[in-house]
């Protein structure tokens, strides 16, 4: 068995009601559901949350509800917990044997149901990869070009320089250090150890385990403020979603 699992509480600081925000005319959440729902490999779909509206649009997309427990709901709550429940609820409701679960956010819409497919598939041909997730590309945001405030008011590197190499040989051209990756939380698939054994993950994703295969794409991202709705609309756009 195969669940596809979709986290998404009521609270959110940064951008309230991000999570059924209207684009395109459908809320967010609807992109991961149906991506989910026509996936060829996922054999059912679940939403863990808090909120009746959220629920509902869930229902309105044939998902199984999981109540998210209010301990879980906190904004200092972590996700990779919120899965870990969803996750333990599925297999004692079932009682089958998981093969893989598909881990989606309400507010990650950047997702296609090949893209699910193609993830599965990998993992089923590779025993020992954990999991595969998607990642994009974003040279403009090396780690060479972070900073931090320092005690002096002043910007300082927020990684030593000479953790790239020489500095000498480093420059200000975006792709000199190479491609830089990212995870973009659109979907991750994991083996069920990688929930079941979660402290043995890498950070800061520890639900990914330690073996990760990229699924490649381009601009996704999970909304966590208004201003990277309209990147979401155009990749939605450019990869033929409709008002």
């Amino acid at each position: 068995m195969i669940p596809a699992l979709l986290i998404g509480r009521e609270g959110s600081v940064g951008f309230p009601g991000k999570n059924v925000y209207p684009v395109l005319g459908k809320p967010l959440m609807a992109y991961p559901l149906m991506a989910a729902k026509k996936a060829k490999s996922v054999d059912t779909v679940y939403v863990s949350t808090d909120s009746q509206k959220i629920k509902s649009i869930g229902k309105e997309y044939g998902a199984e509800i999981i109540d998210r427990p209010p301990e879980l709901c906190s904004k200092e709550a972590l996700g990779e917990d919120a899965y870990v429940h969803g996750y333990r609820y599925i297999k004692e409701k079932t009682g089958k044997d998981i093969e893989l679960v598909v881990l989606l956010f309400c507010n990650a819409a950047t997702i296609l149901p090949e893209t699910i497919d193609e993830g599965i598939a990998v993992l089923r041909k590779n025993p020992g990869y954990d999991s595969a997730v998607t990642v994009s590309k974003y040279n403009m945001w090396s780690p060479l070009r972070a900073r931090k405030e320092g005690a002096d008011g002043l910007l300082h590197p927020f990684v030593p320089f000479e953790t790239f190499g020489d500095p000498k040989s480093l420059n200000c051209d975006r792709d000199s250090q190479g491609d830089v990756w990212f995870a973009d939380m659109s979907v991750s698939i994991v083996r069920p150890h990688c929930l079941e054994h979660l402290e043995e993950g890498l950070l800061p994703q520890k639900w990914m385990g330690q073996n990760i295969y990229p699924l490649k794409q381009w601009g996704g991202c999970d909304v966590d403020y208004e201003w990277q709705i309209p990147q979401v609309r155009f990749w939605l756009e450019k990869h033929g979603f409709k008002e």
